[in-house]
């Protein structure tokens, strides 16, 4: 396993400042990266580890190098994420991660809603998690999306991702690309850098039951 460089980004959330709305819970308060922390490949010095995820005029923007993840402080259960992303540039790769369980670790025993260029939607298994309808290949096994429903790079997407413990769904810009059934209930959520620039922005959480 390799060594790691494992960065806190303020674990403690502060009540006050999570942002209220009709989407739910604000994650992200457009500011900074207050209740998120971040691992990186090892052999990545602090001064760059900071220049990896920025959090700025209300968009967290993701390097894509070296490659990591910012992942939340708390662990969720019974949920609908919604966040918004786009490329910058060329369409790259990044994702969502849900229900980890080992976070520190790259990559994370995980379940990853893929945003790589092309391949919005697709659910990849990463770090040896597993899912109970669908029996995959090679080191990180991929459940396909339903169709090609992205809009272009440099334009906003909207994803969704409702959790029911052990029931999730993956949706692209309104349209279901995924549905699986996880051995897991619970976990942390994390964003992916991995090999080219993307932006997050507007990432809410939702209880439901």
């Amino acid at each position: 396993m390799r060594n790691l460089l494992i960065v806190a980004l303020g674990m403690m959330l502060v009540a006050c400042g999570a942002e209220q709305s009709t989407n739910g819970k604000a994650l992200f308060d457009g500011d900074n990266l207050e209740g998120w922390a971040f691992a990186l490949e090892k052999d990545v010095d602090v001064e760059a580890a900071a220049s990896v995820f920025q959090a700025e005029d209300g968009v967290i923007k993701v390097a894509g190098m070296p490659f990591g993840y910012l992942y939340t402080a708390e662990q969720y259960d019974a949920y609908k994420l919604s966040f918004e992303w786009r490329w910058v540039g060329e369409g790259s790769n990044s994702g969502v991660f849900i229900h980890v369980q080992n976070p520190g670790e790259v990559w994370p025993r995980a379940y990853e809603y893929q945003l790589m260029a092309g391949k919005a939607g697709d659910m990849v298994l990463l770090g040896g998690a597993e899912l109970e309808n669908f029996k995959g290949e090679g080191e990180f096994p991929i459940k396909p999306r339903k169709a090609d429903c992205e809009k272009s790079v440099g334009e906003w997407n909207k994803g969704e991702i409702v959790v029911k413990r052990t029931l999730v769904q993956f949706y692209t810009n309104g349209k279901l690309q995924n549905e699986a059934i996880t051995k897991f209930e619970k976990g942390h959520i994390a964003l992916q850098s991995e090999g080219g620039a993307l932006e997050f922005r507007n990432i809410y959480i939702e209880s439901i039951k």
